[in-house]
Order: structure tokens, then sequence, then C-alpha cells
């Protein structure tokens, strides 16, 4: 891999005022999201970059839909490579998966159809074993390019428009080609995978706060990084503009005004004039304001704030604070002031409350559960995947020591034990293959909860288990995936 580290500055240096990063620092701090990675990037140099911890730089986070750029990005590079054309046909690049008697609407259908959400269907196939298949069976209800639907189904099939006509799918494809000149590091990227091995294209990435920034850097610079062409200018150009009209999302999204404006190549086109974005759920967003040579890259949890709609609306106030100028006067207090402070974001504690009688009375204890699901695990990658939901949770005990809870449960044929901090911290397990960080709390005599963030994502699972006798009723708090309602309680029963 070849990288260079883009050089660190002060933001007068590029002529941004500090205290217009403060402002946007205290609006992330002011509750509507929960920030976990910044950067913000003028003229090729960071002026300002922080972690909230527990994240960090080098944490990858799930991406959701953002990673639908570089599933596109892929696709441009095989278009600059000359191994495929926007005009070509669907149904001739499957042929064995297309039915026997395409419609007419089917037969109209491309990979510029397809980069554009502008597929022509009302529906996505859910993932499958032969999801190629059902995808391609689904009714095309509209001439292509005709009408918009977001389809994520249909970014996964990008990545494998890519597989057929290389025969690799999008990590060894884009490894050479992209990650290695572009300074991303592949070994510390993470894929959820279709049942048939394909990348989850849509929404299966887990990268980096600065992959993202390097990702639409090279968009940024129209295709080239540094004296090399990795994108067609045409491409780029295509992939940063309007190519389908979006409008239609507000029936579903009211207040995601920002999804209203037009789509690119999986590019979302954004209400400033000439901005753009990549875009995965709760917040996780790339932005490129051109005529400012400036990118804003964040990873976030935004499942409090529609679609993350807001942390848009800041980052446009944020722009209209921001002078025509390429230098200002360096004020020392100030940068100092704000290096300071991006040194210490930090997320708040998880409460410290280790003390309960009901502590003595749970410990070394086990429990059925007798009605309900028990949500718990990385619930992300199946729904992602379509692959093997995770089997229910029938059991779980708790053991209590100084200054931490092992919380072990059942699950299928498997028993997984957590160890959760009660001292005002948080300890690290590994839970599905991910990095989680567990703590525990006495928020009332009889009442604990658990606290699993999955560090390398955006979700947080909180259980609260409400202790009466032999009975325990546990209750999901929060949100669950996408910020929908946690569900309903379950119960369990002394063993």
């Amino acid at each position: 891999m070849k990288r260079t580290e883009f050089e660190r500055v002060t933001p007068e240096s590029v002529g941004i005022p500090t205290d217009a990063v403060q402002w946007l620092l205290d609006q992330l701090e002011s509750g509507f999201t929960e920030p976990h990675g910044l950067m913000l990037l003028r003229h090729g140099k960071v002026f300002a970059e922080g972690w909230w911890n527990p994240f960090a730089p080098g944490i990858r986070h799930g991406l959701q839909s953002h990673t639908k750029t570089y599933a596109a990005t892929a696709v441009g590079i095989a278009y600059t490579e000359g191994l495929l054309t926007l005009d070509e046909r669907i149904i001739d690049i499957f042929p064995e998966e297309a039915p026997e008697n395409p419609s007419e609407n089917l037969k109209k259908l491309t990979v510029h159809h397809v980069l554009c959400m502008g597929c022509g269907m009302d529906e996505m196939p859910m993932p499958s074993q032969n999801w190629i298949k059902d995808f391609l069976a689904k009714p095309v209800n509209h001439v292509p390019g005709t009408t918009y639907m977001y389809n994520s189904m249909g970014s996964t099939l990008l990545g494998a428009i890519v597989r057929q006509k290389t025969g690799l799918g999008l990590h060894d494809y884009l490894k050479p080609r992209l990650f290695d000149k572009i300074g991303i590091d592949s070994a510390n990227l993470r894929w959820m995978r279709m049942p048939d091995g394909m990348e989850v294209g849509g929404g299966g990435l887990l990268a980096t706060t600065e992959d993202n920034l390097r990702l639409m850097k090279l968009y940024l610079d129209g295709g080239v990084w540094g004296s090399e062409r990795i994108l067609a200018e045409d491409y780029v150009r295509l992939a940063t503009t309007f190519q389908n009209d979006s409008a239609s999302e507000a029936k579903g999204n009211p207040p995601a005004t920002d999804n209203f404006v037009g789509y690119g190549y999986q590019i979302w086109m954004c209400r400033p004039k000439g901005v753009y974005r990549a875009d995965g759920a709760m917040g996780q967003f790339t932005i490129v304001v051109p005529h400012m040579d400036m990118i804003i890259a964040i990873t976030e949890n935004a499942s409090g704030a529609h679609w993350a709609q807001k942390t848009l609306d800041v980052m446009w106030e944020f722009l209209a604070k921001l002078p025509d100028k390429e230098k200002l006067p360096e004020n020392e207090a100030a940068g100092a002031a704000l290096a300071s402070r991006m040194q210490r974001l930090a997320l708040q504690q998880e409460p410290f409350a280790p003390f309960s009688v009901y502590a003595e009375r749970v410990n070394n204890t086990d429990w059925r559960v007798t009605r309900g699901v028990v949500p718990f695990g990385d619930r992300m990658r199946q729904f992602m995947s379509g692959g093997e939901p995770q089997a229910e949770v029938k059991g779980f005990g708790f053991s209590f020591s100084e200054d931490s809870c092992t919380f072990t449960f059942s699950r299928g044929t498997e028993k997984v034990a957590l160890t959760a901090a009660t001292d005002g911290t948080r300890r690290r397990n590994m839970l599905d293959g991910s990095q989680a960080l567990a703590s525990a709390a006495w928020t009332a005599e009889n009442t604990l909860l658990l606290t699993v963030r999955m560090i390398e994502g955006c979700f947080v699972q909180r259980l609260s288990f409400q202790f009466s006798g032999t009975s325990c009723t546990i209750q999901p708090v929060g949100t669950g995936l996408f910020g929908m309602p946690p569900g309903e309680p379950a119960a369990a029963a002394l063993s």
C-alpha cells in the first residue's frame, strides 16, 4: 500500500475560523446525535479532526449505505479500464440469471440505471441464495430511468457486475486498484457477505472515517490521486451530478429534505448548490464541497434524528459561517484551545451504580427465558446479508465481582460470556466477531441495566433486567436497528 499522510494544519491557514469549528463541535455535542468521528479537510490538508472516546481513528465503523459509493467506485474503475459500458444491459451481463422471457422494461435496464437508482422497480427483493435471479425476476413496472426507488439490492448488484466481468469480488478488485493507491488499509476493512459470498455492496462495509475521506477526495480531485488517474473524468462527472430525480423520497421520509434534490451514481446531491455526499444510515456522511475544495467526513449514531437530517442542517449552517478567504490571521490561543478540545473528545460515561442488595441475590444464578425475545448480538449482519437469523437467547446468568459483572447467555448451541464493567468504565469483549464494550449499573434497587456498545458500528444495545423474586422482566431500552422501537419486553424465570 502506498500511503501519504495528509498534512495537519490550523484552520486559519486554510481560511477557516477556529471559532466556526468550535461552533460545529458545540452543535454535534448538543444532544441530537452521538458523534463518533470527525475530519475536516481543505486544499488537501486536515485542519481539524477528532474522535469521541471510546471511538478512535483506527477503529472501523459500520458504514451502512455509505458502502454504496465504494461499490459504485468499483464499477467506475471497471468502466475506466474498458471492461464495461454504462449502457450495457443487465440481462446481457447475467444471461443465466435473467428470466426466460424478460419484460420489455427489463430488457432496457442498464448499468447506468442501476447506478442512479433508476431500475424501474417498485420494490426490491430481500437477500436470498439466488439473489441475482430473484432481483431480475422482480417486475420492472416503469421504463428504467423514468422513476426513482432506493434499491440497496441494486447496489449489491453493482459488485456482482464487477465480479461477472473480472472474476473478482469487490474487495479483491478494489485492493490494488483503489485501496492500495489512495492509502486505505484493506486489511482493516470488513465486509458483510451475501449467501453466495458476494460482498454486500448496498451496506455491508466497515471502514474508518479517514477511509471515507480518502475515497471522496478521489472524486473531489476528478478521479486523479497524485499523478495517477484512477477513475475516468466523465465517470466522476456523472457520478457527482444529477442523474435521477429523487423528489419521490419526500413521500416516505418527509423530514429528510436533503434526499429530495437528486441522485448521481450512488452519491446524493445536497441542497447547497454543487455539494454532494456519500451517505449511510444514521449519519455516516462524507460531504464534498467543490467550490471550497473541502471535505467533511463524519461517523455517528444519529438514530434519534430522522435519517440524520439534523446533522446535514448543521453542516450547511457551518458552511454559511465560513468567509470567502484562502487564509486568515493565526489565532494561537484559539488554536491551542481547539487542539486541546479535539484531543479530549469523549462520549458521556455510562452510569456508575455498582451497589444493590439484589447483586448478592442474583449472583451466580441462572435464568431461562419464558416469554418473548431477548435481542442480543450482531443483528445488522443478518439484516443486511440475508444470512440465517441468530438463535434466540434461551437462558442467561450473572456473576458479580468487585468491579465487574459477567453476563453469560445461551443462544442455540453456543454459550457466550461478556464481562461488563461496574466501576464506571467499559470492558472490551468480542461478540459475533466484533469488538463490544460492556458496562452494567443498578438503576434501581432491583433493576440492572446492561449496556453493550458494538464499537465497530453505530449500535448500542441496552437491556434492563428487573428482578422480582423468581421472575425477571427484560426490557430493551433506547432504539433498535435504524432508530426503530426496540421491541416488547421478555420474561424469564429462575432455573
